[in-house]
């Protein structure tokens, strides 16, 4: 897939994502080739599809179809997940309500399921979590340059721009990471990056845009409690944090993630 194609295919990807979500956007995918993608150039489909659905707001059981592919197994159903806590999940392919704290998942908690390669799973969980984090971003940069406050833009308060400037470094750095994952120890710390930079994100642009960052008339409080949800699917920052120091230690050296 050259340049003008991968435009083209994000391009697609976004206008889908606007209009349609849950079970719409899974059967839109379908009929796109999403398993087909999956196959053939996965370090595009992946990375652009969950970091869109990310900066969308959108949200498809895509995770089921990436540990199925990764498992040799055909896509289009679903698989029990790990959840923090050692808990169990299903991400089930309808529009019902789930039981987890972000309402619009239908997320299900389930008996304990057999093990499933978790690497895949993991680094497209990262590009969701960052593009969850560069929408909360977005939306508090877009607050601060629009409201003013002791008669100055908000943008312009020095506290505000270190936040912001904080977040931006988080995702960037959580970016580079993901690029750079291949195995599994890669992809754990990639995935515990991103999960620890969307929380970071939802803290800063929580505090930058006051009040109206609670209600529910304003969409942070849906990417937020999306980076919560997602941060715990196949194991939460802190839990993949403490599992990698133990495989480090195990291992007595720490691999080098980007070749400097």
């Amino acid at each position: 897939m050259d340049a003008a194609e991968r435009d083209l295919f994000a391009q697609t990807l976004r206008k889908m994502m606007t209009v349609a979500s849950g079970r719409a956007l899974d059967r839109a995918l379908a009929d796109l080739g999403w398993s087909d993608l999956l196959t053939e150039v996965p370090d595009v489909a992946v990375p652009l599809t969950f970091g869109l659905l990310g900066e969308t707001g959108a949200h498809a059981p895509l995770l089921n179809d990436v540990l199925l592919h990764a498992a040799g197994r055909a896509v289009g159903g679903t698989l029990p997940l790990p959840y923090a806590g050692g808990a169990w999940v299903v991400w089930e392919r309808t529009d019902e309500a789930g039981d987890a704290l972000d309402g619009e998942l239908p997320l299900g908690s389930v008996a304990a399921g057999d093990p499933v390669p978790l690497a895949a799973g993991r680094r497209a969980l990262g590009w969701w979590l960052l593009g969850t984090g560069r929408a909360m971003l977005a939306l508090a940069r877009s607050h601060v340059l629009d409201r003013t406050q002791f008669g100055r833009p908000l943008a312009s308060f020095q506290a505000v721009r270190h936040r912001l400037a904080e977040t931006l470094v988080a995702l960037d750095g959580v970016e580079s990471t993901l690029v750079a994952a291949e195995d599994d120890l890669g992809c754990l710390l990639a995935k515990a990056a991103a999960g620890q930079a969307a929380l970071t994100a939802a803290r800063h642009c929580q505090q930058v845009l006051g009040g109206i960052g609670f209600t529910a008339e304003h969409d942070l409080h849906r990417h937020v409690r999306r980076a919560l949800v997602l941060d715990g699917l196949l194991g939460g920052a802190r839990e993949l944090t403490r599992e990698a120091g133990a495989l480090i230690r195990e291992g007595r050296s720490a691999p080098r993630l980007v070749q400097l």
